[in-house]
């Protein structure tokens, strides 16, 4: 890795959805964005419904932060959207198509306002943080290549592919246009908006697969979760012989709590491990019925939707966090479980396959759902022999997330992308799993 300078870059991060009171991507927006302010001089441009959130937490517009009020286009288009995805949590992919037809004449609007002084230059880098999706190009690239700023776009993650044996899945989700998803590689803008990048930061090795190889030699990888200390501030502390599991997420089909339950029937009927369900959704009652039918509610409480705080406190009593799901982008539970101490248990594949490894947890294959069930039964029992045996791999996981995982490392990452981005790629590129990164603290002078 390239020495950090001791010059803090001047950065307008746009982050389109930045919201310190939602989840998934605005909050994901949000937290990078806050967490850059320690390493560089930001000023964050967003959209205009997160402004009153932004100015509770604290933020004062104009100074820290640029609201753009692009809801002459975005508002209709949101409404259509939201009739077309058939089912709230559901159509991902539509969402991402309308997204991808609003977000240019938010961008347009940002460089009416910031233009001039980006072609000043008053900012040492234009940093787009979200949207996170790669389907969807930023059509001012080129001009802020032309002003001779450096461009990056990033973390972007998205799109993995769902698994041959799971159509049934995608078909419940109603991703149809998913089928689809792979047109946005011919759309025009595309190319031109890569080739005019300076540094494309990828939140997974899929994404970073799906990049042209003539721009492979910009692209980063740094996963795109991260996690707030304190928010998750807790160390698991399980207690007994019994193995203690949750299942933490929306109850729908691709996330597996259907498989779970028939994995664990025989070890909740025994008496030989628990299982806390935390999350709600469509898949609710079938569930219910599923465990009546199995003769599996001793052991197995459905806590439906609760406060984070109290999440973290039962996910925290846990030895295990149980997690089936066949597709997920980045994986953040999984994080957040790790960052307690709580050993994750997951398919490998897609993001909870690349944060966890074999000393911080466990990896069934992605096959059939006769194969998952039959790999999570297999390596539940195998745990319940012994639930204390898992002690050392909390510890690991524990640790991982405190190396790279961390707001504030991730923070130190990206400080190193703009680095080596001023720096016009003479130095090593960074890699954040070469060597673990020292705190940022000890560079400042």
């Amino acid at each position: 890795m390239t020495a950090t300078s001791s010059h803090r870059p001047r950065v307008l991060a746009i982050a389109e959805a930045a919201n310190p009171e939602w989840v998934s991507v605005p909050l994901v927006g949000w937290s990078m964005a806050q967490a850059l302010r320690d390493v560089a001089d930001v000023h964050l441009v967003t959209q205009v419904r997160n402004r009153d959130a932004i100015l509770r937490a604290g933020l004062i517009e104009g100074r820290d932060f640029t609201a753009i009020d692009s809801e002459a286009v975005a508002r209709p288009l949101w409404a259509v959207a939201e009739k077309l995805r058939m089912g709230e949590g559901k159509g991902w992919t539509t969402l991402q198509a309308f997204n991808a037809l609003m977000y240019p004449w938010f961008e347009h609007l940002v460089w009416k306002r910031f233009g001039q002084q980006i072609k000043a230059g008053d900012f040492d880098i234009v940093h787009r943080i979200t949207p996170l999706s790669p389907t969807i190009s930023s059509p001012i690239a080129r001009k802020i290549d032309r002003a001779g700023v450096p461009f990056i776009v990033g973390p972007l993650n998205g799109g993995v592919p769902w698994p041959k044996h799971f159509d049934a899945e995608r078909r419940a989700e109603k991703e149809w246009l998913s089928y689809l998803r792979d047109a946005y590689k011919h759309l025009p803008g595309r190319d031109r908006a890569l080739k005019h990048t300076s540094t494309i930061v990828v939140g997974s090795r899929h994404t970073q697969s799906e990049i042209p190889e003539r721009y492979q030699d910009k692209t980063v990888y740094i996963p795109e979760n991260g996690i707030d200390p304190t928010r998750f501030n807790r160390t698991a502390r399980p207690t007994g012989d019994v193995l203690k599991a949750c299942f933490v997420g929306r109850l729908v089909p691709y996330k597996g709590a259907d498989m779970l339950i028939a994995a664990a029937a025989d070890l909740l009927r025994s008496g030989r491990m628990t299982l806390d369900i935390i999350g709600d959704g469509p898949m609710l009652g079938q569930l219910v019925e599923q465990a009546a039918s199995l003769e599996c509610q001793t052991g197995l409480t459905f806590h439906k939707w609760i406060p984070h705080a109290e999440v973290q406190s039962i996910l925290s009593q846990s030895h295990i966090l149980s997690f089936p799901s066949i597709r997920e982008f980045g994986g953040g539970v999984v994080l957040e479980a790790m960052a307690l101490g709580v050993v994750p248990v997951i398919v490998d594949y897609a993001g909870p396959g690349e944060l966890v490894t074999s000393e911080t947890g466990f990896k069934v294959p992605c096959g059939n759902r006769d194969a998952i069930i039959a790999a999570f039964r297999e390596t539940l029992t195998r745990l319940s022999d012994n639930p204390r045996s898992l002690a050392p791999l909390a510890r690991n996981a524990k640790a991982r997330v405190d190396d790279y995982f961390l707001w504030s490392r991730k923070a130190e990452q990206m400080r190193e992308v703009y680095d080596w981005t001023l720096d016009m790629k003479r130095s090593e590129k960074p890699d954040i799993f070469r060597a673990k990164i020292s705190p940022f603290a000890a560079t400042m002078p």
